[in-house]
């Protein structure tokens, strides 16, 4: 089922005049970013979950003090959200980057 906006982008393809420009911030991030394996992501995202566990497990070892407990943990375990965003954006500017666009 090909939409009307499908056939007609594949048949077009945005002219340079139309197409928005990057700047040479964002186009020199798209570059370092399209070097690193999209793996190095999925290994990483990982790793802070595991790390995360580990330190769950050594906090409920330490002493009842005051309401810490698990903080440390959890802001670990908070960081495989955002490194799987970042593998996304990574595979995003490998398929679809504005480099296609601009050369």
């Amino acid at each position: 089922m090909n939409s009307d906006f499908e056939a007609t982008s594949q048949n077009n393809p945005p002219s340079k005049a139309a197409a928005p420009k990057e700047g040479p911030v964002a186009r020199s991030i798209e570059n370092q970013t399209a070097k690193l394996p999209s793996d190095m992501f999925l290994w990483l995202a990982g790793a802070t979950v595991v790390g995360a566990a580990a330190l769950r497990v050594v906090e409920a070892f330490k002493p009842i003090g005051k309401n810490t407990r698990g903080t440390l943990s959890n802001f670990v375990g908070m960081w495989a959200p955002t490194i799987l965003l970042f593998g996304l954006y990574n595979k995003l500017v490998k398929v679809a980057g504005s480099d296609r666009v601009s050369n």
